[in-house]
């Protein structure tokens, strides 16, 4: 196995330089005393990540730099940054929205979204991002389990997928649109940018305590609706931390996170950590194009990127020489996150940039970083890295009374655990109090990941436990996709699994069972195909469809997508002594 050993001398010394020592110091009552808090004792994330630089020496630092997709340009200092969210905290007043009460963002890079973020925080509201890929279905059905009184969105996105379901969201009272530039707000919505230049610019931060509830993000499961995962403001200690030991982030960084920010990793380390930290957050309105990206890297002396593995697989593909003559000297730290990096990936990375892609390891549901390749450490390609201090993980076995064994034997395969507790640990699923229950036994965090765990601690990912879809760093329930196939007239069941893709990871596919008298045909699963694509957006739909007779089902009649996946991919289909008919 080939180790990429740290260099012997770096021009930033790194905030850790010893993982042992870090471990056996930390404690997160000291983590939390780096924060400033509330005069009251309580603790507020927009203060933690905002009005804590904007009371003081970093008041004129940029806060963030922002790209637009057709060359704009805009910079936002703390001081400034401190009084938009104050307005929109404001703005949130005068349409009477209550401490709890949920705001929706969709829409893509845009100032007005890191606004409406921050600003919810700060006036004691709960902050919910959408993915502004999803289509008008996945949106109407999130915004109405987390029974959303407010919407952040830009003009297109209303036209194209609020508009048409906004009728079946009767608890929905506002929907606040950006970037209108003159033109009239639609017709039932109200301009958001005059809202903001009429807002109260000195309106102070709620007296929210650590346990109140902050950040909703929604994550897909096997089976059933979306789940809402709940975060609290005491999630800032954990992204705070983790920004300093993770990603190594130093106060003259320029920091960029690619998430989209419809994802958590576009929350917690696209907005909150860098922020906490009193860096410049470089925010890019843009999509992936590898001259564009370059161009950024080395015009804007990013000296931090956290992307994605799919994002650095295809960088991969266009070749070291796409690089060309882009200066990348300011680069110190390549981290990446949102589903397993290549071994090949990360030596990949270290011959073109000459620096190795950092791989880490978290969910939904942790909030924040829980395993990393330190800036200290060597970095074992294909390895999530070691528990970061202040988290306890372990390889475990259920066992049939829904309590675990503790897995000590090096190498062996079972579900990765964390022992509860870390600050930005979720504190429920949304109105779903038993599946949360469910996540955890005997005091571990169970996160559906199988793993296994080498001689010296280092953790490597095996695959998911159950049948979530993994594509492009984002999780798509099959059970969500298979309910809009089936309300096409000519589906009867329908059956969603993922295969494996060199760049995505994995891409969506679906089996279908047609409707008595309804004929397969190249021109239906054209259809299909279609009508998923326009319900659920095409980040979520399938990319392929074929039609079966019927789905193979375990006695108890639940799908085997394990079955149909292997039966794809012209697999083994291993045991089918469960299968329905089986003798």
């Amino acid at each position: 196995m080939r180790v990429i050993r740290p260099p012997a001398s770096a021009s930033v010394p790194p905030n850790v330089v010893s993982y042992e020592e870090a471990r056996a110091r930390f404690s997160w009552a000291e983590a939390r005393s780096a924060l400033d808090g509330l005069p009251d004792g309580g603790l507020n994330i927009c203060h933690e990540a905002v009005d804590r630089h904007a009371q003081g020496e970093r008041a004129g630092h940029v806060a963030i730099r922002w790209l637009g997709r057709t060359g704009a340009r805009r910079e936002i200092t703390y001081g400034e940054l401190a009084e938009l969210t104050s307005r929109f905290a404001s703005v949130l007043d005068g349409l009477g929205v209550d401490r709890g009460e949920r705001v929706y963002a969709l829409s893509g890079r845009i100032p007005e979204l890191y606004v409406a973020a921050l600003g919810t925080l700060k006036r004691g509201a709960v902050f919910c991002p959408l993915f502004s890929a999803f289509g008008p279905e996945p949106v109407a059905q999130r915004l109405a389990l987390g029974d959303a009184r407010v919407l952040v969105t830009t003009p297109v996105l209303h036209r194209r997928k609020v508009a048409a379901i906004r009728d079946r969201l009767p608890g929905l009272r506002h929907v606040l649109v950006a970037g209108l530039e003159g033109e009239p707000a639609p017709e039932g919505t109200l301009d958001l940018d005059a809202l903001l230049a009429a807002g109260d610019p000195r309106r102070r931060v709620e007296a929210t305590a650590a346990e109140d509830w902050a950040l909703l993000h929604f994550t897909s499961g096997t089976t059933g609706l979306p789940k809402g995962a709940q975060h609290v403001h005491d999630a800032v200690v954990v992204h705070d931390a983790t920004a300093r030991i993770a990603l190594d982030l130093h106060r003259d960084d320029l920091f960029w996170c690619t998430a989209d920010p419809g994802w958590v990793t576009g929350t917690s380390y696209g907005i909150v950590a860098p922020l906490c930290r009193g860096v410049t957050m470089l925010v890019d309105e843009g999509e992936l194009d590898v001259e564009r990206w370059y161009s950024i890297l080395a015009d804007e002396r990013v000296s931090v990127w956290y992307t994605a593995p799919t994002a650095l697989r295809m960088l991969m593909r266009a070749g070291a020489e796409a690089v060309g003559g882009h200066d990348l000297g300011a680069l110190r730290l390549v981290a990446s996150v949102g589903e397993p990096l290549n071994p090949e990936v990360v030596l990949w990375t270290d011959e073109a940039y000459g620096r190795p892609a950092h791989d880490d390891w978290w969910q939904t549901e942790t909030g924040g970083i829980m395993i990393a390749n330190l800036a200290c450490d060597e970095i074992r390609p294909g390895s999530m890295g070691r528990p970061l201090p202040g988290i306890d993980a372990a390889i475990v076995h259920r066992d049939e009374y829904g309590g675990v064994r503790v897995v000590e034997e090096a190498g062996v395969e079972g579900e990765l655990a964390l022992r509860a507790g870390w600050p930005s640990m979720f504190r429920g699923y949304l109105d779903q109090p038993e599946r949360y229950a469910a996540a955890f036994s005997d005091g571990w965090y169970l996160s559906g990941d199988l793993a296994r765990r080498d001689a010296d601690g280092w953790f490597w990912f095996v695959g998911r436990a159950d049948d979530v879809i993994k594509t492009s760093g984002h999780l798509i329930g099959p059970f969500e996709v298979e309910s809009v196939l089936m309300e096409h007239e000519a589906v009867v069941e329908a059956a969603v699994f993922g295969v494996p893709d060199e760049v995505a990871g994995e891409l969506v596919e679906a089996v279908v069972c047609l409707a008595p008298g309804v004929e397969w045909t190249p021109e239906l699963r054209r259809e299909l195909v279609g009508f998923a694509r326009t319900r659920l957006g095409p980040s979520v739909a399938p990319r392929g469809i074929e039609a079966a007779d019927e789905l193979p089902r375990t006695r108890s009649g639940k799908i085997m997508r394990r079955l149909l996946r292997a039966r794809a991919l012209g697999l083994p289909e291993g045991d089918t002594s469960t299968l329905e008919g089986a003798a």
